[in-house]
């Protein structure tokens, strides 16, 4: 017979931490969750904060300290986006699972209190009228029942839910603490990465520990055990630095056509614009030798243009307005043409 192959899974999941105390760079939170767990008295709570900085591993390790493996399916009910959660689960799967009563029973090493857990992750795509309909659910069976709300943006979630729980905001990752993790999941895989990828590790992922993690996985299974800086980058998705500067000297050269053909490479090699213009925001805004009056306008059309990329404008066009912006703003012309 042959041997079991042991089944593989992402790193996100795999170096997950199993305890609230191992969650990386959230001192504060962490300090007042390991004594709230002491008593086992929870109140709702309201995690928010970027994504990747531990706002679900931690309602996770939560509910896996209070009642072990063995009850945590039946005391703990986890809906995310990906579920449907309006208004008609609300008042059905949702109420019905915060109304039973829980037992007596314990787990030897867990606190096991008298109450149940509901994760509601990615709190802020519900509608307005399904949190509107969770406030009496969560008034009528706060005895049994305790809710987890996780979200991005808390402004997206109503003041009557927000004003029942204890908030908790999850801060972006530094670099020195991501690159700390990430140097234990590269000894842990038997990874080398140097300095130079670690940093641009770091750089690209923004203080998002979990897209970290996904890109390091992706160029591992790519490129192998030795991962460069430019594996990282062509991984990621994110634009090499090189073509976000040659736009920018097209447009310092003042010539529409040198413009127009650097922008027409740009969308032949298939570049997302709407991460072009993240980027050359931060090239823009790094640049010394830029008045900040020229700054500004290139700025004020950045925001234009995406705005018009959410509304589903045609990509080349856009870009074009940008680079002529750019070269208007570069060389002090007026905003609009005079005929």
């Amino acid at each position: 017979m042959a041997p079991l192959v042991p089944m593989s899974q992402p790193w996100v999941e795999k170096y997950r931490p199993r305890q609230v105390k191992d969650v990386a760079h959230q001192e504060e939170v962490i300090r007042v969750l390991t004594n709230t767990l002491q008593t086992a008295d929870l109140p709702h709570m309201l995690f928010y904060g970027p994504p990747g900085t531990g706002k679900t591993t931690t309602a996770l390790a939560i509910a896996y300290q209070l009642y072990g493996p063995e009850l945590y399916k039946s005391r703990v009910l986890e809906l995310n986006a990906s579920d449907d959660r309006g208004i008609n689960v609300v008042r059905t799967k949702i109420k019905d699972f915060a109304a039973v009563a829980v037992g007596t029973a314990r787990k030897a090493g867990y606190p096991c209190p008298p109450y149940k857990i509901i994760i509601l992750d990615e709190a802020d795509s519900m509608t307005e009228d399904a949190q509107n309909a969770l406030r009496r659910t969560m008034e009528t069976y706060s005895k049994v029942t305790r809710f987890f709300f996780i979200c991005n943006y808390i402004s997206r979630i109503i003041e009557p839910l927000v004003s029942r729980c204890a908030k908790f905001r999850f801060k972006p990752l530094s670099e020195e603490v991501m690159s700390n993790r990430i140097m234990h999941i590269c000894n842990e895989e038997g990874l080398n990465l140097d300095a130079q990828a670690l940093s641009t590790l770091s750089a690209i992922s923004q203080g998002d520990l979990r897209r970290a993690i996904t890109y390091l996985q992706s160029a591992a299974r790519l490129f192998g055990s030795s991962i460069s800086s430019s594996d990282l980058i062509s991984v990621s998705g994110v634009i090499p630095e090189d073509v976000v500067k040659s736009l920018l000297a097209a447009c310092r050269s003042g010539e529409f056509d040198v413009a127009n053909k650097e922008v027409s490479n740009i969308i032949a090699d298939g570049y997302p614009v709407s991460q072009l213009m993240a980027q050359f925001l931060d090239v823009i805004v790094g640049a010394d030798d830029i008045p900040d009056d020229q700054k500004a306008r290139i700025c004020k059309k950045l925001g234009e243009t995406d705005k018009c990329l959410v509304d589903g404008a045609d990509e080349y066009l856009q870009l074009l307005d940008v680079a002529s912006e750019t070269i208007r703003a570069l060389f002090n012309m007026p905003q609009t043409l005079v005929f």
